[in-house]
């Protein structure tokens, strides 16, 4: 991976950990990010035409829920961001042992992605699974969630994509509903409070089990661009 050089913003959604890399995400980072990965730069990615649909998600983690529906999706092109190394080298041995050919990884802040490499109306659909909710009032301004973002999704997404968040965070499900519930270009796929069912295509990953075992609810918000 190739560090980006530093930028201007100074208030991000996340804060970059150097966590504990095993010998098996070191030898995954070393030998698989040059067949997967896709190191951010500045300018717009071309999408390969082999694939007929294109996704993205955001914050992958492990990268459990990007390989479960890559694996049932081989014609859709699945970009996964991540800033965090440990969970991009797990996942790069995830991509390797599945022998998966539609899945890239950008190793990024995503909303740097989604403004400078993804090219305008491109996506089909993006994925935000658990993004950090930032409970505390004082870090309310770090949450991905922003009219910022929405612009972004404006942007990247296809006439009639879809913006699929789930958090088990009550108090950030309602803020992401009531923020797309105002937004007219979007339209909510939802019930009134802009909660829907959890879509099939999405997995119970073991951060969303560890969240049903400490009492909180999941909750699944689907808005799709408007035509």
């Amino acid at each position: 991976m190739t560090a980006a050089p530093p930028d201007k913003r100074s208030i991000r959604s996340f804060v970059r950990r150097a966590g504990r890399i095993t010998p098996a995400q070191k030898h995954a980072l070393q030998c698989y990010w040059p067949i997967y990965g896709i190191n951010y730069s500045a300018q717009t990615l071309v999408l390969p035409n082999e694939f007929v649909r294109f996704r993205l998600e955001i914050g992958i983690g492990n990268g459990d829920a990007l390989l479960h529906m890559a694996s049932l999706d081989p014609q859709c092109l699945y970009y996964g961001v991540e800033v965090h190394e440990p969970g991009i080298g797990r996942c790069l041995n995830g991509i390797h042992e599945r022998a998966l050919a539609n899945v890239r990884l950008i190793g990024h802040d995503a909303v740097e992605v989604l403004e400078h490499m993804i090219p305008a109306a491109s996506l089909e659909r993006v994925l935000l699974f658990f993004p950090d909710p930032w409970h505390k009032k004082r870090h309310h301004k770090r949450r991905i969630v922003n009219s910022r973002f929405r612009d972004l999704l404006v942007r990247v997404l296809a006439v009639g994509g879809v913006i699929h968040v789930a958090t088990d965070w009550e108090e950030y499900a309602e803020w992401i509903a009531e923020q797309f519930l105002a937004d007219q270009r979007f339209v909510n796929l939802g019930d009134e409070r802009g909660y829907a069912p959890c879509p099939d295509y999405r997995p119970q990953t073991r951060f969303e089990q560890r969240g049903r075992r400490l009492g909180h609810g999941v909750r699944d918000l689907l808005f799709r661009k408007k035509d």
